[in-house]
């Protein structure tokens, strides 16, 4: 959505100024696809030597449900290419490596009642409010550990965790039967989401009773790592002359699609401090020498034998 009050244009209408373009998704990332999709339209089949695909999801940011039912339709049989560049925003940093994004549903369930008799329900609410407190020691317990490859995540070199929503209760004068909280952890390469899931639901049984609640899995968008001699990041680097290894704590559609045998880079123009923002901008000169740089790596590799 793009509703705040700050934006000062339609963020559905791209607006130039100053050098940037402006507008929602700008940045993040529909400034790469533009991009990609001319580089494309500028090139015949004929003149390919290998393919060259283009690949659209939905619903990158709900939890890469796009990328994730691709992984899943997709027909064994059929080759996909074996490199692949997803254009998130990183200023054209090549990246190798990204945090993965575990969604979780907890719903604390109780028994409505008029609240001048609460003996006679149960207040989901409370429970939830015991679940926090026991969820907020797991917190804790992960902020103090540091799983390998953290040292790739300076800023926060663990898993992360955050209580993102609670909803519950309906008037004032009603004991509330239900409560929902909703999860999220980014956890590092090399990790996996269930993992993380059964050390929640440990926490939450030495909190609560077993039928105060139950803990769903909404989403997961797993971590990412491309070993560091993958052709894709190697070809990349030399053309924007990188020579370390860059990491960024946000998910991709790559940590899905790595897993048909795609060697995944991230790159692309803009930066992410600006996404999801009012007046989400990308600089008009990154898209340029974004364009520049695709064309050379599209005649690299598609061009010639």
């Amino acid at each position: 959505p793009a509703e705040e009050e700050e934006w000062q244009s339609d963020p559905f209408a791209l607006a130039r100024e100053d050098g940037r373009l402006v507008g929602r998704g700008a940045c993040d990332m529909k400034g790469f696809l533009a991009v990609a999709m001319n580089a494309a339209a500028r090139r015949s089949v004929q003149s390919l030597a290998h393919p060259l695909v283009l690949l659209f999801t939905y619903d990158e940011e709900l939890g890469t449900l796009g990328a994730r039912r691709f992984v899943d339709v997709w027909p064994e049989d059929v080759s996909l290419p074996g490199a692949a560049i997803i254009g998130e925003p990183t200023s054209l940093r090549v990246v190798r490596m990204h945090k993965g994004h575990m969604q979780l549903r907890l719903t604390l369930c109780g028994e409505t009642a008029h609240s001048g008799y609460p003996h006679l329900g149960i207040n989901a609410i409370e429970a939830a409010g015991r679940a926090i407190t026991a969820l907020a020691g797991l917190r804790d317990a992960l902020a103090s550990e540091r799983p390998d490859l953290g040292a790739h995540f300076p800023e926060v070199p663990h898993v992360a965790f955050n209580i993102a929503t609670i909803e519950g209760g309906r008037a004032v004068n009603v004991v509330p039967d239900r409560c929902v909280i909703r999860i999220g952890y980014r956890v590092l390469p090399g990790m996996k989401g269930s993992a993380i899931a059964d050390r929640t639901r440990d926490v939450l049984a030495a909190a609560l009773a077993p039928d105060e609640y139950e803990l769903e899995v909404e989403g997961e968008s797993p971590p990412l790592l491309v070993p560091d001699d993958a052709e894709v990041l190697s070809i990349l680097s030399e053309e924007v002359c990188q020579t370390d290894s860059h990491s960024v704590s946000f998910a991709t559609d790559a940590g899905w699609l790595q897993s048909l045998g795609l060697e995944c880079a991230i790159w692309g123009p803009g930066d992410i401090a600006v996404a999801h923002k009012p007046n989400e901008w990308v600089p008009v000169e990154e898209l340029q020498r974004c364009a520049t740089h695709l064309d050379h790596i599209i005649e690299r590799l598609c061009m010639t034998d």
